[in-house]
Formats: C-alpha cells, structure tokens, sequence
C-alpha cells in the first residue's frame, strides 16, 4: 500500500521506493519502544508524513543545495526529501539524543553516509554552521515567531527558511513580521498545498534571507518564549 500511494503522487524510482519503505519499517520499529510519531499504519505515514513533506521539494530547489532540518524528530521533513534528492547535503538537527540515534541508524540503513545528524538545540548548534545552509527548514516545532529566530542564523543571504504550517498560517504570520524584519527575513511567498489523499490543505511559509542575522540572535529559548521578537 505505501509504494501505490507515493507512486500515484511522485515519480519515483525503486530505489527511492525501497527506501521510503525501509524509513517506514524503522519508524514502526522504533515507534514502539520511544515516541516518535503519533501516526502509525502504512497510508496515514505515507500521506500525512511522507507526502506532506514531499510537497516542500516542488517548491524550491534542492539539488545541490546545503539543507539543515531543525528541530527535524523523527526526520521530517529532512529525511524525505533527501530520498527525493540525494544529490542534497544535509545536516539534521534535534535536541533529544535518542531520536538522533534513531535518525543515525535509518541514515546508515538508507546508505546516506553524507547526512549529519547533531545533537544540539538549535540555539546552542556549532557556530560553524551560522549563515552557511541555502535552505532551512523545520516542521512543526514552534509557532513562527519562534521558529524564525531559530532557524534564520542558519541560512546565508540569499538563502530560504521554510515553514510548514497547517491550515491556519496567516495568524502567525502576523505576529512574526516584526521578527522577520530584525532577523534578517523577508516573507517571499505562502505556499498552499493539498496533501494527497486526504481533504487537508497546508501551507509552506517561504521566508528569504535579504540581510544579515544580528549576532545576538538566537537568544537563550527561555527569553524567546518569554520576550518573543
């Protein structure tokens, strides 16, 4: 049933198809002794995780491209679209070290010896890795005006920070422009895209990088979510 129903949406080759597979077969398998996911069975994984985030890769570019996932958990959406495109460099992010020892073993299962996997809250990441990704991207982690002073150090000018939101994005869109403008951000476009299969209708925040990040972003996470930008 997985293959059939990313087959019907994406052009995939079997290669691809035996990954998703083997990605599916570990997240049941790990699913059952740590939480990684509230959704379980062959179609809901297939459309409301692996679709959902298979939506992002239609909407910019990726080969060649430098991608960090943060707050990424069981690897989405970074994972999915690494098997979309291999040809990406990818660095996935996530504070919890048994979800980055689950990220590790699918990496090694799906032959992506290139992927990173850190773990490091996002405010507390190597330094090195300030301003040097094309794209960030993060899914379900925070409200937007969180999200974006975690996540836009990472990006260098010129570079894009993707969202993936629900239904309701607009909200957040307004509370986040004044943090947007003071981190470096400016709001490119909002993606609407139907997840397949399904009546759901989400929206992918594009937010391109048109100056620098001032060096006092990201503050600790308790000032953000005390004194949000």
């Amino acid at each position: 049933m997985l293959e059939h129903i990313l087959r019907e949406s994406l052009p995939l080759d079997e290669r691809a198809l035996g990954r998703f597979r083997r990605y599916y077969e570990l997240l049941t398998e790990w699913n059952k002794v740590m939480n990684l996911t509230a959704i379980s069975g062959e179609e809901d994984t297939a459309r409301l995780h692996f679709l959902d985030c298979a939506a992002l890769a239609g909407l910019t570019e990726l080969r060649g491209k430098r991608v960090i996932d943060v707050g990424t958990g069981a690897g989405f959406p970074g994972l999915v679209l690494k098997i979309l495109c291999p040809e990406t460099e990818l660095v996935l992010l996530d504070s919890l070290e048994k979800r980055v020892r689950f990220l590790k073993t699918v990496c090694a299962e799906l032959g992506f010896d290139d992927v990173l996997c850190l773990h490091a809250r996002a405010e507390e990441a190597p330094p090195q890795l300030r301003g040097s990704f094309d794209l960030a991207c993060s899914r379900a982690v925070a409200r937007l005006n969180l999200l974006a002073e975690l996540c836009l150090p990472f990006v260098k000018k010129g570079g894009l920070f993707a969202a993936m939101k629900g239904p309701d994005a607009a909200e957040e869109l307004r509370e986040a422009e004044k943090g947007l403008r003071l981190l470096g951000g400016e709001i490119e476009r909002v993606a609407e895209y139907p997840v397949p299969g399904t009546e759901l209708r989400h929206n992918a925040v594009l937010i391109r990088k048109v100056s620098e990040t001032p060096k006092k972003y990201p503050r600790k996470w308790a000032q953000m979510k005390k004194n949000p930008l």
